[in-house]
């Protein structure tokens, strides 16, 4: 199942909204540097170094023979080796620490709102900026696909802090979008699944403003690969204040509808209409058995690194069979 928003919840707020992006944005190294000072500094002190669960591998590496016994998991048997030998073997595993995480990065024209200071795109970008350094100052890779007017650029993995230059780079120094065809969510994870051949750690970061249909291939994804849904969203998509007669403009289609946010009634239907996308986003999610990860404008990205922290130690305790949504009530 999937949603697809009105025009009136994806422009809500065309009055009082901040401009999509500044008219000169801060290059990369700064927005890097001020994110190593202010972030990652405080994370080193509050996650007191647990890597290990934050970013555990994907991947298993085979590690010895030997013959089974009355506890082992019988899925684990060699039956070639079992067969030669008539006698149970069972394999052990030990897991691969290298990391290959991949971001999958809807820089559609939704994500330009923003309704005090702060855009989802300035959210996504602080985001995926402090997760790639936290990954590739260990030695992981990390890799990228943008989508635009479709998916635009592909940034093949590697390691290092010029990787995550470059995909600061490209996040801040993209190319204004003009489509009259809406954001199709589709088109991103179908290519990250034919892009992606190993085992990855996948971020699939969005505001879900989408035609419909994105639900099954990102269903397919999680089959392959271990996925979360970073998902964004400014609390005026969910709730509407009273600002009299306003022009909302859909912030990709251009499509503009002349509302009376007076209106007691128009503002009781919004707030209806968002809380049905909602629980169809919700349903979603978990039909695909995708984590997820809730970022508003308003939140503070440490506490939200937290919450992806405790989204990871609840994924290894519930094991691979369900999914978690990490909002902003989920840390103590």
């Amino acid at each position: 199942m999937s949603t697809q928003a009105s025009p009136a919840e994806r422009g809500a707020a065309s009055a009082g909204a901040r401009p999509a992006r500044a008219a000169r944005s801060p290059d990369a190294e700064q927005i890097l540097r001020r994110l190593e000072w202010t972030v990652l500094r405080r994370l080193d002190g509050l996650l007191q170094g647990d890597y290990r669960t934050l970013f555990r591998g994907v991947g298993l590496d085979l590690a010895d023979l030997r013959e089974y016994q009355p506890h082992d998991d019988v899925r684990h048997i060699d039956w070639n080796v079992t067969a030669r030998l008539q006698t149970p073997y069972v394999r052990e595993y030990t897991e691969s620490r290298e990391i290959a995480a991949w971001m999958l990065l809807d820089l559609s024209a939704s994500i330009d709102f923003g309704s005090g200071r702060t855009s989802k795109h300035d959210v996504a970008r602080d985001f995926v900026a402090v997760l790639a350094r936290l990954l590739t100052r260990h030695g992981n890779r990390i890799g990228a696909l943008f989508y635009g007017n479709g998916v635009e650029t592909v940034l093949p993995a590697r390691s290092g802090r010029m990787q995550v230059l470059q995909l600061l780079h490209r996040m801040t120094n993209r190319p204004a979008h003009v489509s009259t065809q809406g954001t199709d969510l589709r088109e991103l994870l179908r290519a990250a699944a034919q892009t992606i051949r190993k085992r990855s750690l996948v971020f699939v970061v969005s505001d879900f403003f989408s035609t419909p249909g994105w639900a099954a291939p990102l269903a397919q994804l999680v089959h392959r690969h271990e996925v979360i849904a970073v998902r964004l969203y400014d609390p005026l998509e969910h709730r509407l204040p009273d600002l009299g007669l306003v022009t909302m403009q859909d912030a990709e289609t251009g499509e503009q509808l002349f509302v009376d946010t007076h209106d007691l009634a128009f503002r009781r239907r919004f707030v209806q209409a968002a809380e049905r996308r909602e629980a169809a986003l919700r349903e979603a999610f978990a039909a695909a058995g995708v984590d997820v990860l809730e970022l508003s404008t308003e939140d503070d990205l440490v506490d939200a690194l937290l919450r992806f922290a405790d989204l990871r130690k609840r994924r290894g305790r519930f094991g691979e069979s369900s999914a978690l949504v990490a909002t902003q009530g989920a840390m103590p």
